[in-house]
């Protein structure tokens, strides 16, 4: 039988690997495209090409086997996606989409336009900019790069002048890199809010989650998040208007700030599947995952119901090995999912897997899994070197 389509994806990561499964589930062939020679996602596709993101030809040579593209994560270079848009073939996302999400200044402009709140912030294009932003702004206050940085990286809390001139060296600014300037919120929480929306503009909303971080990486995600309401309805209304607003196609996240006195603030937009919905693999009719594939195919999308609470702990890398042990102690709570990525080298911050726990109540859930987390540890290979899964306080991509 004929696959249903081809899609070809531009990455190489967990993500994607998380995508091709879902879409070989449907009946889907896929390929990839990534600069390493067996990346997590190529062990769960089809095919392969290794080529960097920014080779537009390997990119086209790619779209030319698909039926359709996708990007596993925004830093896809938006030209990349342009030049293959322009041979006729759908990505998703777009490169619109991308060069606004690749961009935080970009990002803010947007959501501002569309009436959306985030926390104040100011342009930094050359020291002078420091004591304008200080003045109108204020410390504390979080200085990032525009362009680039994840899981923490790319950024640095300040709270002094001196703090803040070392930040602007240390993050580029004095070699003309563009940064932001941003108040650093006081936020009771983080939560989380997945979607997808398909070419019609359908959209489907995965029950909004809790994250908290460690060391700027995503420790754990809980779900329900227990928000009100309204502040539920809220957080649909926002995500509707963003996923419009860029034309999207596809599963994407909206990062948000729960304030004290309940105002919502957006934080960024991901617009691909996210760590924090990775609870949805289990705990979900349709994870995040299938649900993409469904979208960028023009399938229907699927039921978000909530068939558990759930918990989702990240399995990090400490750099004391690359031999996970205890999986079997961990997975003695039969309420616990073992989701490993196919990465061979456990790097200090690198996200190596994850944990996913069911339970009567998000807290519930969470202590499963963080108790099945604790199980875990890294040894060296032939050697006696143990060392637990890291909790964000080093990070590496």
């Amino acid at each position: 039988m004929p696959p249903l389509f081809t899609v070809g994806i531009l990455g190489g990561g967990q993500l994607g690997r998380m995508m091709a499964l879902a879409a070989r589930r449907l009946g889907c062939r896929v390929w990839t495209l990534a600069p390493e020679p067996d990346p997590p996602c190529a062990q769960a596709a089809d095919g392969h090409i290794r080529a960097a993101f920014g080779d537009a030809r390997a990119a086209l040579r790619l779209a030319a086997r698909c039926d359709l593209l996708t990007c596993e994560f925004e830093n896809i270079p938006a030209a990349v996606a342009e030049a293959v848009e322009r041979s006729g073939k759908a990505v998703h996302p777009g490169g619109a989409a991308l060069k606004t999400a690749q961009d935080r200044l970009l990002e803010k402009r947007f959501l501002r336009g569309l009436g959306i709140p985030v926390a104040d912030y100011r342009e930094i294009l050359r020291r002078k900019d420091l004591a304008a932003a200080a003045r109108e702004i204020g410390f504390p206050a979080v200085l990032k790069t525009a362009r680039g940085g994840y899981d923490g990286k790319g950024q640095a809390v300040v709270r002094g002048r001196g703090e803040a001139e070392a930040a602007f060296r240390t993050l580029g600014g004095a070699a003309g890199n563009a940064l932001v300037w941003e108040r650093l919120v006081p936020f009771a929480r983080e939560i989380g809010v997945v979607c997808a929306r398909n070419a019609a503009g359908a959209l489907a909303v995965f029950p909004p989650a809790e994250n908290v971080h460690r060391g700027g990486i995503l420790h754990l995600t809980l779900v329900p998040a227990g928000i009100p309401r309204g502040t539920e309805a809220r957080l649909r209304a926002l995500a509707r208007r963003i996923a419009g607003g860029l034309s999207l196609t596809g599963t994407f996240c909206v990062e948000t700030f729960l304030l004290p006195d309940g105002k919502v603030l957006v934080n960024e937009i991901a617009p691909r599947p996210h760590n924090c919905g990775h609870y949805t693999l289990d705990a979900c009719e349709t994870s995040q995952f299938e649900q993409h594939m469904r979208a960028v195919c023009g399938l229907p999308l699927g039921s978000t119901r909530l068939l558990s609470p759930a918990a989702m702990v990240n399995i990090l890398g400490t750099g004391a090995g690359d031999r996970l042990i205890g999986a079997a102690q961990a997975l003695a709570d039969p309420a616990v999912k073992l989701h490993l990525y196919g990465k061979q080298e456990a790097h200090a911050g690198r996200k190596m897997g994850h944990l996913t726990a069911l339970g009567g109540s998000a807290a519930a859930a969470a202590r499963r899994a963080l108790a099945a987390h604790g199980k875990l540890a890294w040894a060296r290979a032939g050697g006696p070197g143990l060392s637990a899964p890291g909790t964000g306080d080093k990070e590496a991509a």
